[in-house]
């Protein structure tokens, strides 16, 4: 059974044709992010449609006889972004993006004037999250506000453009703050307080089930031989975990992409507010999974490559496997703010302990290191929750990196394994959930583990030492003023 994937990330579309469990081929097209003011993230829709167009195009070029076999597509999305539209199906402005830190003050008011917030959605305010944008939109732009017929998480957006179809999958509607999470339907409470309600909403589907079929004019386009269903499809974390397997309790997997997630699927909702863990629903029905987030994983290299003109492999290409343990310096990775444990939209980044011997290459260590030292604030937050994670599939471009991947075995302290098709995950659970949708079934196999990091014991030593250091620098960090403050 052919299928295909889509993947609208942050910084690219990715396309992904499946046979079976057979990648077939790859396509993808970059996106570019607009920072209009210090601490906004925003997207325009119509750039997430001219990459897909790209892609597909590309595919139906160099793989016509395979695409035309496609009878599923399935859609993976960046999470949280607000996708505004009028009744005339018109976007409003730009999606605000869920890195864009602009609507604090609205997580403020919104734990005050919805109580039931944490116990309904699972989750506490966060600037990342959905509900806050549309306040600040209520706020800032009470004429548009006005206007909106249909708030679109970024690929339902996509789905509509495709199908015609408004519908969400559980797990991206979760990380709205406007789903009942256990119930896993619309929270009429939570979209009041908002001042929206259900009727602007898409309707929720499970991943795997069918949610549109393919336009006439697409279809005959890129040329299928008969129209294709569009699955319900997941969140990209979600997705990922598809991609990976964890779709059974007690999985886990940590992703070292733009933004990093260390997830954990898990037989019921349980969540875990208080210190920032995200808990939702998961892409698969009767599932759920918990999450801990940090904003800058790979982000935090690629922002330090384009300050020292090097690439990333360049930067990574100067370090050896840290047979010695910690850097000389520390960096806090907090380039946009810190979900968990923190939920600090503000917070900002940095570099401490540098000397005149600092060099770049024990610069570059302290930026891997930092993240990683994130992701052990993420797996003790999760422990405090009652879930504690043994060994992780590792998800993500930077995972690539086995610098990287050495370093998060020995500071978190347990095995992690790179796995096949790790860098077309999300794509890879989006066509699994099309094959599920066309009546394929729902084996979620775990792919071929290619190689394991143990953790060293005299290094993980080392750094359980260095890492309840760098803890003080969150503190540090919250006393420094940005330069530019974020508007209200």
């Amino acid at each position: 059974m052919m299928t295909l994937g889509l993947d609208l990330g942050t910084s690219s579309i990715k396309a992904l044709l499946l046979d079976g469990d057979r990648t077939v081929a790859t396509a993808s097209a970059p996106l570019t992010v607009q920072r209009p003011r210090p601490g906004w993230s925003e997207q325009s829709p119509q750039q997430w449609w001219s990459a897909t167009t790209h892609c597909l195009d590309e595919l139906a070029t160099r793989h016509p006889r395979e695409l035309a076999a496609v009878c599923a597509i399935g859609l993976s999305g960046q999470m949280h972004g607000a996708t505004l539209l009028d009744a005339n199906h018109e976007v409003l402005r730009p999606c605000i993006l869920w890195d864009d830190g602009r609507s604090g003050r609205q997580c403020e008011a919104l734990e005050v004037s919805a109580p039931q917030l944490r116990r309904v959605t699972g989750n506490p305010a966060m600037a990342g999250f959905t509900a806050p944008k549309l306040m600040w939109v209520r706020a800032h732009e009470p004429a548009l506000f006005a206007r909106i017929a249909k708030v679109l998480l970024p690929k339902a957006w996509l789905r509509w453009k495709l199908s015609g179809e408004f519908a969400e999958d559980m797990s991206d509607a979760s990380g709205t703050l406007w789903l009942d999470v256990a119930a896993r339907r619309w929270s009429p409470d939570m979209l009041a307080a908002c001042g929206l309600d259900e009727t602007q909403m898409p309707r929720l589907v499970e991943g795997t089930a069918p949610a549109g079929v393919l336009r006439r004019e697409w279809v005959d386009r890129w040329g299928f031989e008969t129209a294709p269903v569009l699955a319900g499809g997941a969140g990209d974390n979600a997705a990922g975990a598809v991609g990976v397997g964890a779709v059974r309790d007690g999985d886990a997997f940590l992703s070292l992409g733009t933004s990093g997630v260390l997830w954990a699927t898990t037989a019921g909702f349980a969540p875990a507010a208080d210190r920032g863990v995200h808990a939702f629903c998961h892409a698969v029905p009767g599932l759920w999974h918990q999450m801990g987030v940090q904003l800058s994983a790979a982000a935090s290299l690629g922002w330090w490559a384009r300050v020292t003109g090097q690439s990333e492999a360049q930067l990574l290409a100067e370090l050896r496997i840290a047979t010695e343990g910690p850097a000389s310096c520390w960096f806090a990775p907090y380039l946009a703010g810190d979900r968990t444990p923190h939920n600090d939209s503000s917070v900002r980044g940095g570099f401490m302990g540098l000397s005149a011997d600092t060099d770049r290459r024990a610069m570059t260590q302290a930026v891997l290191e930092g993240v990683a030292y994130a992701f052990r604030d993420a797996k003790d937050a999760l422990a405090s929750a009652g879930t504690h994670i043994r060994t992780a599939d590792l998800l993500g471009g930077g995972a690539r990196s086995a610098q990287w991947s050495q370093i998060l075995a020995d500071v978190l302290g347990i095995p992690l394994h790179q796995i096949e098709d790790a860098e077309h995950g999300c794509a890879l659970g989006a066509a699994r959930l099309a094959r599920a949708a066309a009546g394929g079934g729902d084996d979620f196999a775990k792919p071929r583990r290619l190689r394991s990091f143990e953790p060293d014991r005299e290094r993980r030593r080392r750094y359980e030492e260095s890492h309840r250091r760098w803890q003080s620098l969150y503190a540090l960090a919250r006393q420094v003023p940005a330069a530019q403050t974020l508007a209200a």
